[in-house]
């Protein structure tokens, strides 16, 4: 036993690793292990699933005050893409890397327990940063909400084989809802949030595509000109409403990068357009209910001084009422239209383009 506790110390006294690892050798096969190691085995372990991120950074932008919480989610050879948006408090601009150390917390006298376990130890970020090839502040401001990235080798760190299946909703034998069914994919874990904060926030979750559409489409009524005119860029805006500034499809394009949203200038076309429908909350597809959110959009074409604004149903209109025109000039010159005409509109024009196939 002697021998291995000098095993011990001289590894320890050769090895900078072991002497960061270690507080004091104890004898007999016993270590006091640093602060600093211990906190990241315990963070190793309290993140063991893609899906224990998502309910982590939920509880994360709930306590910071959030009432609306955008989830858009990817995957691509093996790696899995977070990029969370919230209405919370936001994060000040030195503490965005501070905020991934151990034992950082805003929640000093705000702890809270749920279903999940205590939170406000400072642990969560750290322990996500720790299982993660990316963790970080995307878009953040005290007051404007943020947008955090996060980026997980799901051969490193896991997730459920089936993340297509949603789970179904019912009451629980005391009445309150809960989910019932389904494999605890990422859509089970924010809906089981979700049913939990029923009257506090609501996710929304789905593609970038989807969630960039669903941002833009929200903040459509809450932008106006008066607001606007005092606004010379939109990293002045709440995160969540930059999207709708947008003056015109290479603005949407840029704007939604600038929060960790990659799109391309014709999906931000397709959005502007009307083309991709927004998502519904997670709780209102649950239970089958109208979003609370979804409110019908007002025809104001001054309130953005950078550029004319047609509303969705609008530009859906006349592209109706410009195909129907064309099929006359088809008819004569033989010509055949490939798609719906694409409309773009800005400052001062509104351009129709018509794509032609191929004669069959």
């Amino acid at each position: 036993m002697a021998e291995t506790n000098d095993l011990i110390s001289f590894i320890a006294s050769m090895s900078g690793e072991g002497n960061l690892r270690v507080e004091e050798n104890l004898g007999e096969g016993f270590v006091r292990l640093r602060v600093s190691e211990a906190e990241r085995r315990q963070a190793k372990h309290d993140i063991q699933h893609v899906e224990d991120i998502v309910i982590e950074m939920l509880r994360n932008a709930r306590d910071a005050g959030a009432s609306k919480i955008y989830l858009a989610t990817s995957k691509e050879e093996g790696v899995r893409t977070l990029l969370f948006l919230d209405d919370g408090a936001g994060v000040p601009a030195d503490m965005r890397e501070r905020i991934f150390d151990a034992r950082v917390t805003s929640k000093l006298e705000s702890m809270k327990m749920d279903r999940w376990g205590v939170h406000g130890r400072g642990m969560a970020l750290f322990s996500i940063r720790q299982n993660t090839r990316v963790a970080r502040v995307v878009a953040s401001a005290p007051g404007l909400g943020s947008s955090f990235l996060v980026v997980a080798d799901c051969e490193v760190l896991p997730e459920r084989a089936d993340q297509s299946t949603w789970p179904q909703a019912a009451r629980d034998e005391e009445g309150a809802w809960a989910c019932s069914r389904g494999p605890h994919n990422i859509a089970r874990a924010a809906a089981e949030f979700s049913l939990e904060e029923l009257n506090g926030c609501d996710v929304y979750l789905g593609t970038p595509t989807e969630i960039a559409a669903t941002l833009y489409d929200h903040a459509q009524g809450k932008l106006d000109a008066s607001r606007l005119l005092f606004i010379d860029d939109a990293s002045e805006l709440p995160v969540i409403d930059r999207v709708g500034s947008a003056a015109d499809a290479e603005d949407l394009m840029r704007i939604a990068g600038s929060l960790g949203l990659t799109i391309s200038e014709r999906t931000a076309h397709r959005i502007i357009a009307g083309q991709i429908a927004p998502v519904r909350s997670v709780a209102a597809r649950l239970l089958r209910q109208r979003d609370r959110s979804a409110t019908p959009s007002a025809v104001d074409l001054t309130r953005d001084r950078r550029g004319l604004k047609i509303s969705r149903d609008d530009l859906s209109t006349f592209s109706r009422a410009v195909e129907r025109d064309f099929s006359t000039l088809a008819e004569r010159y033989y010509l055949n239209l490939s798609g719906t005409p694409r409309i773009r509109v800005t400052r001062d024009r509104i351009t129709v383009t018509f794509d032609l196939g191929q004669e069959e």
